[in-house]
């Protein structure tokens, strides 16, 4: 079961893709993996591109949720408490965070790696300034994401080393010696889609220099929890998971699993026994939490999600999405052992409260933790969290935070201080549960799957996210461009996974294709929502739509829109009627069909210069085409790599023949970039990825006024294109690694808006991009016109956040640059130096004049510029430029 594995810390491969006559690259295998090696190279790259970037200055802006959080994995807190304050918290992908003011404030602290999806964070017990972090979320949910390997800190999660485990992809648990931090326990569960030998246990005497695989059982196995004995540090037990996700099926045991058991060693990890005396039978056994009791070690749970029948469903039974029920397994099952785990006896009941407790997906949850004073106080998670004080026999919910529960610590030295993450962020409590402090308002955390805009006078973002259903928020223009605030978010038509379009000759009309594709018209003003859903013929299985169904309102007629289920459908009156318009466009493989909705249609495109020249791409990898409104399909998959996601197509808004085709891997842990071009509406297919290092790519779009321009968003952040896709830069200035899910450019307020899946959504001020001619790229120094400034002045001060006026500058070579204001008397006021690099450069004046000002509360502050019209001076790179700028009032 041992061996030796060094960490790989950076390994340059080249990829060499070899196109015929420049057409795209050959069909890949479906089981074509990306190792960590390549991954971590791609990484590399993406960071030089990042410092690199001409862009490197353009910021993006937080526009928030800031009244939510996100879904967590896994908390740790420096011990004593009382001496310390200090907490940090894992998200599922969203990094780590630190607070060292027990969550009055949070800092970022792990944001910057080749995965920001975090499975747990863990700190030495004798050296709390050591902390691991195992990325990748092990709960594998429908959008966890892959991690890469093992990160360590010494000095408390200020700065960062890659210890290597990058092809372990998820990483529930890792255990560190009571008092040698060198020696430290991974436990590693594998990959999610894939088969892969990098599942086990693996161990480091080294401080992770080195690793043995010291448990391994077959490429589907993987361990799922590890647990140290608290005072013989020698004793391990772990868990181990037989599971490999299917695109059509959440986890589940086939007929032949036997995988998920419970081992125990007492030297080390050297040799393994395996405790199943009074457990399940194996058949039924899946995902298995474990915990010992530090009050007596000798009393060790286990929490089982047992797949055995319970009993078959009622006639209309659904499960938690409206979908026919199967048969209702036993689920959360508690057994507990008395001797160290050699023998084990089911102390939970067979009930309808815990039939519930894990809901129909027990498989995300599966932890239970022992309370460190009371071998017979436990906890269990679930869709709530549940505690138990006589064993595991009976339960109670706690409530008081948000739902879905994946992580507990509980204070040694004082039990009722208890620390949770759940689908919503952190709650503490400081009574043993009965009453919780949470914190959902300063970790934004947010997992948007999408993001879409209004054409209203005020700009409203739309989107749905990850467990908090759809909601909506203000993007806020009137303090400048440059100075967008975060804000809260309102609820909004449509659940926790669907996409959003808003009828753009009417904010008030908005359309949500909800998950699966349930389809529904909300109308705000009247405070109305119609749900208006294809329903198939009697006798013919119902229609297949992804989780997220995509839709689109017609370019041509806003009452036109399309919807895509297995099958492409078309309403000419705003969802009133459909008509279908496509057989089943996907492989319809019967041996593909099961409790998750796959072989649909993910991406739909009209182009605009042609009323029913429309685009279809599937989530098993056609692209089809019509110019006749459905009357015919023309498949242009051609050689594009075969059972990709195509996770989007683009009609060219600027030429009739040019369709892009973005591909997406992830379910084939296939992490390469597939970016796609043709110029001859689908016949052939020419690679644009270029120097985009790494995907998966999620989305790609044009921008709507500059041809030369488009933008990208993968799995590390998000890129931009001024040459039509030949070359790629990264847009990363305020942004940190984060899974950028969507774009959406909004026409006339030239701002683009970045949903990702971990940090909410950011804004990002694109004029400047799309004024990139090349008679501007050929200048040596370029200034941008600036937007005139509002300035809202009390009897006291400013009213609201200080105004200040963004200047935008574009050099040929980096240099130092000089700017003078001058006032309407022909007066310099102000004089800014600084060094601009090659590219776009922004620069801000704080609208502080010279002068003496005036002091107020012990602080001196500057006279500041008054309403009225300035001459700004730009001198850099041997050239002079300048342009005017406006100070305004409202009218009272």
């Amino acid at each position: 079961m041992r061996s030796r594995v060094r960490p790989v810390l950076s390994l340059v491969l080249a990829v060499v893709l070899l196109l015929a006559a420049g057409g795209p690259l050959g069909a890949q295998e479906e089981s074509e993996q990306t190792p960590a090696a390549e991954r971590l190279s791609w990484y590399a790259d993406h960071t030089a591109n990042a410092s690199e970037s001409r862009f490197r200055n353009l910021p993006w802006q937080f526009v928030g949720p800031t009244n939510i959080s996100g879904r967590m994995t896994d908390v740790d807190v420096v011990t004593p408490k009382g001496d310390n304050y200090t907490i940090y918290v894992a998200g599922a992908s969203g990094g780590v965070w630190r607070s060292r003011n027990e969550g009055v404030s949070w800092e970022p602290i792990f944001e910057q790696a080749a995965s920001t999806a975090v499975g747990d964070v863990t700190l030495a017990p004798s050296d709390q300034n050591i902390v691991w972090v195992g990325t990748g979320e092990a709960n594998i949910f429908r959008s966890s994401m892959a991690g890469a390997g093992v990160y360590k800190s010494t000095d408390g999660g200020d700065s960062w080393e890659h210890m290597g485990l990058g092809d372990t992809h998820t990483i529930p648990r890792i255990e560190i010696h009571p008092t040698n931090p060198d020696i430290v326990y991974v436990a590693a569960s594998g990959h999610e889609w894939t088969e892969n030998p990098d599942r086990g246990i693996y161990k480091t005497s080294d401080g992770g220099e080195t690793w043995e695989k010291i448990f391994y059982r077959d490429e589907r196995t993987g361990a799922i929890d590890l647990v140290m004995h608290p005072t013989d540090p020698d004793t391990l037990y772990i868990a181990t998971w037989q599971r490999v996700r299917e695109k059509w099926n959440d986890p589940r045991n086939g007929s032949d699993y036997d995988g998920s058991a419970i081992y125990k060693t007492t030297d080390g990890g050297a040799t393994w026994r395996e405790l199943e005396v009074g457990l399940p039978e194996a058949k039924f056994r899946g995902r298995i939490g474990l915990d010992v009791a530090r009050s007596n070690p000798d009393v060790v749970y286990a929490f089982i999600d047992s797949y055995e029948t319970a009993r078959e469903p009622d006639e209309g039974d659904t499960d938690a999405y409206g979908r026919p029920a199967g048969p209702v397994i036993r689920g959360a099952t508690v057994y507990r052992s008395a001797d160290g785990g050699e023998s084990w006896e089911r102390t939970s009941e067979y009930n309808d409260y815990m039939l519930r407790l894990g809901g129909t997906y027990g498989w995300v949850f599966g932890q239970l933790r022992v309370d460190p004073n009371d071998e017979n106080k436990i906890y269990v998670m679930g869709l709530a969290l549940n505690v138990s004080e006589d064993g595991g026999k009976t339960f109670r919910p706690l409530s008081g935070m948000h739902g879905d529960h994946h992580g507990l610590w509980i204070d040694p030295d004082n039990s009722d201080y208890l620390a949770n993450v759940n689908d919503g962020g952190l709650a503490i409590s400081y009574d043993g549960g009965e009453n919780w402090r949470t914190f959902y308002d300063n970790l934004p955390l947010v997992q948007f799957f999408n993001v879409a805009h209004d054409m209203g006078d005020e700009m409203w973002a739309y989107g749905s996210i990850q467990d908090h259903g759809s909601r909506r928020g203000r993007v806020d223009l009137s303090r400048g461009r440059h100075n967008i605030p975060a804000v809260e978010w309102e609820g909004a038509p449509g659940f926790e996974g669907n996409n959003h379009v808003v009828d753009p000759t009417d904010p008030n009309i908005v359309y949500a294709a909800r998950f699966y594709g349930s389809f529904l018209r909300a109308d705000l003003a009247a405070d109305e929502e119609i749900t208006l859903v294809p329903e198939a013929p009697d006798g013919e299985p119902p229609y297949r739509g992804q989780w997220l169904a995509p839709f689109i309102i017609s370019p041509h007629n806003p009452r036109v829109i399309y919807l895509g289920l297995n099958k492409l459908f078309r309403s000419m009156n705003r969802g009133d009627n459909w008509e279908i318009m496509s057989d089943d466009l996907t492989y319809n493989d019967i041996d593909k069909i099961g409790d998750i909705q796959y072989q649909t249609i993910y991406s739909i495109s009209e182009s605009p210069f042609e009323f029913g020249l429309l685009y279809v791409g599937t989530d098993d990898g056609r692209v089809w085409t019509t110019d006749a409104s459905g009357a015919g399909w023309a498949e242009i998959t051609g050689e594009l790599p075969q059972g990709k996601f195509i996770s989007e197509l683009v009609a060219s808004r600027w030429d009739p023949d040019t369709v892009y085709a973005a591909q997406n891997g992830k379910r084939e842990d296939d992490f390469r970039p597939y970016l796609w071009k043709s110029t001859d509406r689908g016949i052939t297919w020419k690679d644009l990825a270029a120097n985009i290092p790494s995907g998966p790519i999620n989305v790609v779009k044009e921008d709507p006024k500059n041809p030369n321009v488009m933008y990208a968003g993968t799995d590390l952040g998000a890129y931009v294109s001024i040459d039509g896709g030949a070359n790629w830069e990264a847009l990363s200035h305020g942004m940190p690694n984060t899974f950028v899910h969507d774009i959406v450019i909004h026409p006339e307020k030239d701002v683009l808006l970045a949903a990702t899946h971990g940090r909410g959504v950011y804004a990002l001020d694109v004029r400047p991009i799309q004024q990139l001619s090349e008679e501007v790229q050929g200048e040596q120094l370029h200034v941008f016109d600036p937007d005139d400034v509002l300035v809202r002045r009390g009897r006291f001060g400013f009213f609201g956040a200080r105004p200040s006026a963004a200047f935008h500058i574009w050099l040929a070579e980096a240099g130092e640059y000089q700017v003078k204001i001058e006032n309407a008397e022909g007066e310099v006021v102000r004089t800014l130096t600084g060094e601009g690099i090659g590219g776009h450069n922004m620069i801000l004046w704080d609208l502080a004049i010279d002068g003496e000002g005036r002091s107020f509360g012990g602080r001196r502050f500057p006279p500041t510029a008054t309403v009225g019209s300035f001459q700004v001076t730009f001198e850099a790179n041997g050239a002079t430029a300048s342009v005017p700028l406006r100070l305004w009032m409202e009218a009272s």
